[in-house]
């Protein structure tokens, strides 16, 4: 810890995202002068490593949260909408990782590369957006700012540890079993609260998250609504087909999008997008260079590649995003937020 820092806490600190957490703030050297790891009374008394600490991990309860300036919070939406406002009432500023206040009129959600000026509005609480929706902004942000933006249609293919630490242990399992000729037995994916499970070793389930009245998923809702929030346009035309697929981590998508401007060309777009922050540029089809999730696992950036204009509307382009759906999708992007506060003076130390 150092000398001069700030009282920081998270909460879901044994859990996928938290994890990815802790080891952000100790690799972005955050300046933390005491950091409290708190879990469910279930993890709790588990000991983890921070720096040359050795950090015993407590049970969240409101009083976790006198003198914490910073919570990062990952351990789900009901443990947040629990304890989100008793930190907030004793002073910290809340980083909700989770679907619990993204839609609140109240509370910002905010990806830095794209509106980091929103957290000079929030009340105690701030989201983190959904990871499909964090990586697919920062790449349209710079595109929207030069050339506007009217409509976007996303296809996305997901790794299954956005299900959580099950979901994976469910993907070995299955796949395991399929190549011993062993009989597959699901558990978990597509929901593992829903009525039906399915396999997803060597296959593709065109299902994240519940269904809606409307035939969209609440994943592909979380898409559509948090973009037109982060970007503030109400009006953009946005449509969603989320798809979970047989990869441990690293999500990709296929995005097609509709510019304002007439006559843009893909070079102008891979030139803007080769400088704007966030992005690693990856598209060179002639040596077979375009993003992998292979290869954007433990990496911060959000890959871009394979940009080419549609071959019938001349504003349309289509694009390939890959990311770490547990760094910036998730526990980096917290991280991120937490330092715009410190940089834009809106926590107290």
């Amino acid at each position: 810890m150092t000398k001069f820092g700030f009282y920081v806490a998270v909460v879901g600190a044994t859990g996928a995202v938290g994890t990815q957490m802790i080891k952000v703030l100790q690799d972005r050297d955050f300046p933390i002068k005491q950091l409290t790891l708190l879990s469910s009374s279930r993890s709790a008394g588990k000991k983890i490593q921070f720096k040359e600490e050795t950090i015993v991990v407590q049970e969240a309860k409101p009083e976790s949260f006198e003198g914490v300036d910073i919570a990062l919070f990952s351990a789900g939406g009901s443990v947040s909408k629990q304890l989100a406002h008793e930190a907030v009432k004793r002073g910290a500023v809340v980083i909700d990782n989770t679907s619990a206040f993204r839609m609140d009129p109240d509370v910002p959600l905010v990806v830095p590369e794209v509106n980091e000026e929103d957290l000079k509005n929030h009340k105690g609480i701030i989201s983190n957006p959904n990871c499909s929706t964090i990586q697919m902004v920062v790449a349209l942000e710079p595109i929207r700012q030069k050339y506007g933006l009217n409509r976007v249609i996303v296809s996305t293919y997901q790794a299954v540890s956005g299900a959580g630490a099950q979901a994976v242990d469910e993907l070995y399992r299955q796949t395991k079993d399929v190549l011993e000729g062993n009989e597959v037995r699901p558990e978990i994916l597509p929901v593992k609260s829903d009525k039906k499970h399915y396999q997803i070793a060597f296959n593709a389930v065109p299902q994240i998250d519940v269904f809606q009245e409307n035939g969209f998923t609440f994943e592909e809702m979380k898409m559509i609504n948090e973009t037109k929030k982060i970007m503030h346009l109400p009006n953009l035309q946005v449509s969603a087909t989320c798809v979970r697929i047989p990869v441990e981590t690293g999500h990709s998508e296929s995005v097609y999008f509709e510019v304002e401007k007439e006559n843009v060309e893909v070079t102008e777009i891979k030139q803007l997008l080769s400088t704007s922050p966030g992005v690693v540029l990856q598209d060179d089809t002639r040596e077979q260079l375009y993003p992998l999730a292979t290869t954007a696992v433990g990496q911060d950036g959000v890959f871009v590649g394979r940009i080419r204009k549609d071959l019938d509307e001349d504003k349309g382009f289509h694009m390939w995003v890959v990311s770490d759906n547990l760094l910036k999708g998730a526990a980096l992007n917290s991280v991120q937020i937490a330092e715009s506060l410190i940089k834009l003076g809106l926590v107290r130390k």
